[in-house]
């Protein structure tokens, strides 16, 4: 069943049409070649001449070296990684020469060793009717992530039974990121679609996982862990933990559901689900349509005010009829607390089905980050069938 969904692609490039260009909307130039004997793949983004950013990869290792540097008479002068957190360290250069279709020059170690760089734009393997949906888009967002997800793989691991249902999990062994696939239970188109939908989030978290190895240096730190939450013959959920440290000043930490309508394969958005707002809310079959173009500011604007005006304060009113404990305003005194009562936290929740109703996660500020995603809040399918989202869903009875 899963046959074609679980790698982006073979290796064999002759089994594939090639496309001649590789480059993304914004600039970002992708080549491929070698650095001394070893393959190598190239992102580079020369718009500004004296402010060229890139990043590379050994084909064998699919991790990222960072290029940053300057363009000066067809000129490439770039420096492999970067000092910004404080060390003082001799960096590896490289002095690339433009070609007709790329560039060569030289690396050169910081103790003098030399190597020489061959690259040429590179040619893609075109998606094919079996490339998972989220990969197939990746040729023109990024290129570069679709030619290091070619050579990735998923290695299956344990198989679950969770309400019913067959559950096989994946991890791909270089990130360690899981996630799972529904064997069985469903009939096999809806297989299919939930499917892809899984495993395309799978690949997502991990092009995540790779940024985040580029950004956080030596300390970088990346654990995820997922967990189905419900399936049923209409609803596939789960939710996504993941602790990380990427640079910056703190580690941080948070939860990033997936909801899935089983009948169109499409994830859901909370205004799918529950409405409390004046008119329709936008339909998930709309904003698909925008593919990758972002929302207007009208709508990012209407979103925005709804959720802060609108949803928040209705979720503060009915999370204190339904748990008036756990809601109760803290003492001004008691600095420790959680303070529930406060609208700010529940504009945009994150939230998962379970059997009893929706979850919804608060979100505070990082000094009180501890309160965040409190076990309660849920509520129940009673209550969201009475302000029903945009899409008609068969929610569970609760």
């Amino acid at each position: 069943m899963l046959k074609g969904l679980l790698r982006p692609a073979t290796c064999a490039a002759a089994l594939f049409t090639l496309i001649s260009t590789a480059h993304a909307d914004d600039g970002r130039h992708v080549f491929t070649g070698t650095l001394g004997k070893t393959p190598i793949v190239v992102e580079l983004n020369t718009e500004q001449p004296d402010e060229v950013s890139g990043r590379y990869f050994y084909e064998k290792y699919h991790r990222d070296l960072a290029l940053s540097g300057w363009l000066q008479d067809g000129t490439l002068n770039l420096v492999e990684g970067d000092n910004r957190y404080g060390e003082d360290k001799p960096l590896p250069t490289l002095k690339l020469e433009e070609t007709a279709n790329g560039w060569q020059g030289e690396w050169q170690s910081p103790q003098g060793k030399k190597l020489p760089v061959k690259l040429a734009e590179a040619r893609l393997p075109a998606p094919t009717s079996t490339t998972l949906p989220f990969i197939a888009l990746l040729p023109k967002s990024s290129p570069y992530e679709y030619l290091r997800l070619q050579g990735l793989k998923l290695k299956p691991v344990k198989k679950e039974n969770f309400m019913g249902y067959d559950l096989q999990w994946w991890t791909e062994p270089e990130s360690k990121i899981s996630l799972f696939s529904v064997e069985s239970g469903l009939p096999k188109d809806d297989l299919q679609r939930v499917n892809q939908q899984l495993l395309g989030r799978l690949w997502s978290e991990v092009i995540s996982y790779h940024y985040c190895q580029l950004q956080g240096g030596d300390n970088v730190e990346f654990m995820q862990q997922a967990e189905p939450k419900l399936i049923s013959p209409a609803l596939i959920s789960l939710n996504i933990s993941t602790s990380y440290y990427c640079g910056g000043a703190h580690p941080d930490f948070g939860d990033s559901p997936l909801n899935i309508d089983v009948s169109s394969g499409h994830s859901l958005s909370l205004e799918d689900v529950l409405w409390v707002g004046e008119g329709k809310p936008l339909l998930h079959a709309d904003r698909d349509s925008l593919g990758d173009q972002p929302l207007s500011s009208a709508q990012s604007s209407a979103h925005s005010t709804y959720q802060r005006e609108v949803l928040a304060p209705w979720l503060v009113k009915q999370l204190t009829a339904l748990y008036p404990d756990e809601m109760k305003k803290p003492a001004e005194e008691d600095e420790n607390s959680c303070d529930y009562t406060d609208e700010s936290i529940w504009g945009y929740p994150s939230w998962h089905f379970t059997a009893k109703g929706v979850y919804l996660g608060a979100y505070f500020a990082r000094v009180a980050r501890a309160c965040d995603a409190p076990e309660w809040p849920v509520l129940p399918y009673s209550l969201i069938k009475q302000h029903p989202g945009a899409v008609k869903l068969q929610l569970p009875q609760g």
